[in-house]
This record gives structure tokens, C-alpha cells and sequence, in this order.
């Protein structure tokens, strides 16, 4: 799961929460695991960030962080 997974712009990770921007995708065998498509969502997780640490100050909106 990424926290900040629903902004990815990612078919793949398609299971998404309904309270926050998180997404995932579930491996039933290490052999499904695509290493570049891996790659690409954690290069993704370093660069779009959510100010989760401010949600109860802003009554529950997020704000993203640049």
C-alpha cells in the first residue's frame, strides 16, 4: 500500500481506500511482482506527499505537500 498511491496515475494499483489517498495491490506469488513498475511507485512515493500530519488542524482536508 501507498499512502499517497491514488495520485499515482496507476491502473495497477487499483485497490483504493475511501477516507485517504492511499491505493494498493495485492501479490498472491513473488513471481507477479513487476520490479519496474515497483520502481516507478516507490520514484512516485518520494515525490507526492499528502500533509497527513495537519489533517485534524485543517477539519480533515488534505493538502499535498510540493
Amino acid at each position: 500500500m501507498f499512502w499517497s498511491g491514488a495520485d499515482f496515475d496507476e491502473d495497477h494499483l487499483s485497490e483504493r481506500g475511501a477516507k485517504f489517498k492511499d491505493a494498493s495491490i495485492f501479490f498472491n506469488n513473488i513471481t507477479e511482482i513487476d520490479l519496474q513498475a515497483l520502481n516507478r511507485w516507490l520514484e512516485k512515493s518520494r515525490t507526492l506527499q499528502w500533509d497527513y500530519k495537519n489533517i485534524v488542524k485543517r477539519k480533515g482536508k488534505l493538502e499535498r505537500l510540493y
